[in-house]
C-alpha cells in the first residue's frame, strides 16, 4: 500500500542515533543520509524518510498520528523500546506488554516518542 513514509525532525543527527538503535533492534540496517540531508531507512521493500520540514518550520509530531513498526517477537519489541529509550526517546502510554483488544487479538505493544515528538509503536501480534 505504501511506497514510503516521511516524518519530520529538526535534528537529523539525533534522529539517526535514535532510529539506528530502535530500528536496528528489529533487524533494519542503519540509515543513510542522502545528498538532500534526508535520513533514509530501507527494509523489506519499505522506506522511512526522516527530514527537516521543507517549509522551514519546526518539526512537530502529528496529533493523532502513530507510526508502528512490526517486530518478530515480544523480545524484539522490548529491544526496540530499550534502544529508543537509550537514544533520546521517551516512553509513553502503558509499559511494554500484552494488550487484548475486544476483537480477540492478543498484541504485544510498546510506545515511544522519538526526539522530535513523533509517536511510534513497536508491534507484535501474538494471536
Amino acid at each position: 500500500m505504501f511506497s514510503h513514509i516521511a516524518i519530520g525532525a529538526d535534528d537529523i543527527d539525533a534522529a539517526k542515533r535514535f532510529y539506528d538503535a530502535a530500528l536496528g533492534a528489529l533487524g533494519v540496517p542503519a540509515g543513510e543520509i542522502d545528498v538532500r540531508g534526508r535520513l533514509i531507512y530501507m527494509h523489506a521493500g519499505g522506506r522511512l524518510l526522516i527530514t527537516r520540514p521543507i517549509n522551514g518550520q519546526p518539526a512537530a509530531g502529528g496529533n493523532g498520528h502513530t507510526l508502528s513498526f512490526l517486530a518478530a517477537s515480544p523480545a524484539e519489541v522490548d529491544a526496540w523500546h530499550a534502544g529508543g529509550l537509550a537514544n533520546g526517546g521517551t516512553s509513553i502510554e502503558d509499559p511494554p506488554g500484552e494488550r487484548r483488544p475486544p476483537d480477540g487479538r492478543v498484541l504485544y505493544l510498546a510506545y515511544l516518542r522519538d526526539p522530535s515528538g513523533n509517536k511510534l509503536c513497536g508491534f507484535h501480534r501474538i494471536a
